[in-house]
Parts: C-alpha cells; structure tokens; sequence
C-alpha cells in the first residue's frame, strides 16, 4: 500500500502513520513533521484554500483523509463554528478536486466522518442505516460526507467512518478526564445516563487499514466499539482501573454555563454500534471497556489478542 494521509499530524493520523510504510502527507506546516516517522514526505496544503498539489499523489493507491478543525477544541463560538465545517466540507471537496485532475486515481479514499451525525437518540440503537440528526453537527458530518463521496463518480472507491470517542495514551478525550479523576475528584456528567460510543485507537486505525485493503468494503462503517456504554458506567470503570473515588458529579447546568454549545457533546446520547464492520468480518481487539482502558492506562502491559476482548 502506498498511502497519503491528510490530518497525519493529530492523535489518529500519527497512529496511523506507523502502520504505513513511506507514507505521503498533507499538511499545513511540513516543520511539525518533526517526531513522525522518518520515513514520511510531506507537502505543503492549506485545506480550506486551495485543492492539494497533484505531485504527492504520486504512486498513491489509498488516501486517508483525516483533516479537520479540533470539534472540542473551545467554546463554540460563530467563529469556531465556521472553521468546523469549512475545513471539512471545503477542504473534502478540494481533496477530490485534485483527485479529479489525476490521470492514475487512488483506488480508495477512506474518509473520517463522526458520530455526531446521528445527534443525540437516547436509548435508541443506532447503526449505518440510521437517519442523519438536524443540527450543526448532523448538518457538517452529512454535508462533509457528501463530499467525499463526490470521489465516486470518478471510479475511486469511497469508504467513510464514522468515528466516536478515540481512547488512547497520550492524547485524546481521556488525556482531558484524567487529571480530575487522578485527583480524586472525578464523576459521572449530568445525569450519566447518556449513552457514549467509543473505540480504542489501535482497532480504529486497524478498521481503516480494514477498509482501505478490502475492496468489498465501501460505504458507511461505525468507527466505534461493540459495547457502548453509559456515561456513569464509563465513570466508574475509569476510576476502579485508577483506584480512585468517582464521587464529584458535574451537573449539566453548569456545563452548558460553562461551555455552551460545546457541552452537547458531553451529554448527548449515541449508541451506537458497529453493524457494518463486524458484518464485513472487522474484528476488534478491545471489544470492551474495561480491557481498553487497561491497555491505555498501562500501554507497556502485554497486549491482548483479538479473541480475548470478551
């Protein structure tokens, strides 16, 4: 596979870089390509104003695109807002602009989408076939997939992930709740009723490889764990993996007072699961919670084989 990666620099895309071998990326600051693997060319792109240059397309068989503004990265002002959906929406849609003008295409585009296309359902099971929600996250993940998918008109085959909460060492949604918790003064969101649908890194980064190796696989894959759970059930399996207290609810008052918008991310409610990649044979590693906090919270233990997840 000779691959291209966009968003290479962020929490998945360094992940995935060292799964790859000499892999092309994209990005708007090739200096921040300091720490990634030696083996990676970078090119120059700024997403939002100008399709990628055709020369780092090069042999490339499969793009993986993962570029796009941080979602929780600050209040959701107007600004911010903005910045979400353009560097999706326009920067997907000048990614196939250049894929438009090459005369050997990629054979496959694997392109991250999220989970908050489904919105907030409660209890209600969600999988591939379920409807978009209305709202500004529905609305960017459905209009940023209808981009990508203009890719297949021009014979490239087109594999979207939609992809939930990403736990890992180092980084990501947990990096952020772990100092309360170490501290003891962690606890459940709101009510912690809320579903949350997560998946390890590594079985991420292995659904994409999944999806960009296997032709039959096309369409929309749930990047996310079999076992969803609820936000009070996350809580205390995070603070018995820590042997911490997990007595200090936040109210959801006070989130939306104190993050507005943003805060529907953290109490929303998503179940769900990952029909389509397990019907197309996926296999998981971290099949549930407990296990894949133990690894990340421990990432020099031996690690699990994919049978032994439960």
């Amino acid at each position: 596979m000779k691959a291209l990666v966009t968003g290479a620099t962020g929490f998945v895309g360094r992940r995935l870089l060292k799964s790859l071998d000499r892999p092309t990326i994209l990005t708007r600051d090739p200096a921040r390509t300091r720490g990634l693997p030696r083996n990676v060319e970078a090119h120059a792109w700024e997403p939002v104003r100008e399709p990628p240059p055709a020369a780092a397309f090069e042999g490339v068989d499969t793009v993986f695109h993962l570029a796009g503004e941080p979602v929780a990265g600050g209040r959701w002002t107007a600004e911010r807002k903005r910045r979400i959906e353009e560097s999706r929406t326009i920067g997907t849609r000048h990614l196939v602009k250049t894929l438009e003008t090459l005369e050997n295409r990629p054979q496959v585009l694997v392109s991250a989408s999220a989970i908050g296309y489904y919105g907030s359902r409660g209890d209600e099971l969600l999988d591939e076939s379920s409807p978009p929600a209305e709202g500004f996250l529905g609305d960017v993940c459905r209009k940023w997939e209808a981009e990508a998918m203009k890719a297949e008109a021009i014979g490239i085959r087109v594999v979207r992930i939609r992809v939930g909460i990403v736990l890992g060492p180092g980084g990501g949604a947990l990096q952020k709740m772990l100092p309360p918790f170490k501290l003891g003064v962690g606890g459940r969101l709101g009510s912690g009723r809320q579903w949350m649908s997560w998946i390890h890194r590594d079985d991420l980064v292995a659904m994409m490889l999944f999806a960009a190796e296997n032709d039959a696989v096309s369409g929309v894959l749930n990047g996310v764990a079999p076992e969803p759970c609820t936000n009070r059930d996350f809580t205390a399996t995070l603070a018995r993996r820590l042997r911490r207290p997990a007595i200090f609810p936040a109210p959801a008052f006070a989130l939306k007072l104190a993050m507005g918008e943003l805060a529907e991310l953290l109490l929303g409610s998503q179940r769900v699961v990952p029909k389509a990649a397990s019907e197309a044979g996926f296999v998981f590693r971290f099949g549930s919670l407990d296990a894949a906090l133990a690894d990340v919270l421990n990432p020099s233990a031996p690690r699990l084989k994919a049978d032994d997840n439960g």
